[in-house]
């Protein structure tokens, strides 16, 4: 029985080149894969960027309305009929961004259809609250891998800092992909991250004391 992986670091981890570089270990060995992403990730529009300078593209994209097992079976048969191959394994990028309901059915591909399922993306948002998507695949995914990168002080880093311009910003959407002009993130290890958001964090309680 194939299962669901979910690979997660903080921004930087090299989640982007860790995926390119399995559809490669798999494509080498002469089996295929597809790959796909949301639709709502629109760094690189439909492929994926790796920090490297690695680019592919995408088999195909969603959007949050999309039936994510109906595109992969859609994909599936393609390759099939193109080249009487079977798919070895689906990889999907940012798959933070993915609703519930499509994680659940990137649970049901590997189980039903028996195809391996390997999910890249981030935990949690620039104020450390989890995306839907990452929470479910925190949930029932298989297997769970922490990608590591480190902090501007060394340490680990655990949290995705959204900076606009030269100043760090603890509120707002949850995304905000070209919607922000001069958007930027930094991720940093919980020490660092409780450093820069101290002053918004204090004024914060000040007001509900004075309340």
């Amino acid at each position: 029985m194939a299962k669901l992986y979910f690979r997660y670091g903080a921004m930087n981890s090299g989640k982007s080149t860790a995926l390119l570089q399995a559809a490669y270990n798999y494509e080498e060995r002469g089996q295929k894969v597809l790959l796909a992403k949301p639709s709502v990730d629109v760094k690189g529009d439909t492929s994926i960027v790796s920090r490297l300078g690695v680019e592919r593209t995408v088999d195909f994209t969603v959007s949050a309305d999309d039936d994510i097992a109906l595109a992969f079976a859609r994909e599936r048969d393609r390759v099939v009929r193109e080249t009487g191959d079977a798919v070895a394994c689906l990889l999907v990028d940012e798959a933070q961004f993915l609703t519930e309901t499509q994680v659940d059915d990137l649970l049901r591909i590997a189980i039903v259809d028996d195809v391996p399922v390997l999910a890249y993306g981030i935990r949690t948002d620039f104020q450390t609250v989890a995306f839907p998507g990452s929470r479910r695949l925190l949930e029932i995914a298989h297997t769970l891998e922490e990608l590591k990168t480190i902090c501007r002080c060394g340490r680990k880093a655990l949290f995705n800092a959204r900076r606009i311009g030269d100043r760090f910003v603890f509120a707002g959407d949850q995304v905000a992909i070209d919607t922000i002009e001069d958007t930027t993130y930094e991720s940093l290890c919980a020490a660092c991250y409780l450093d820069e958001s101290a002053g918004l964090l204090s004024g914060h309680l000040e007001h509900l004391h004075a309340r």
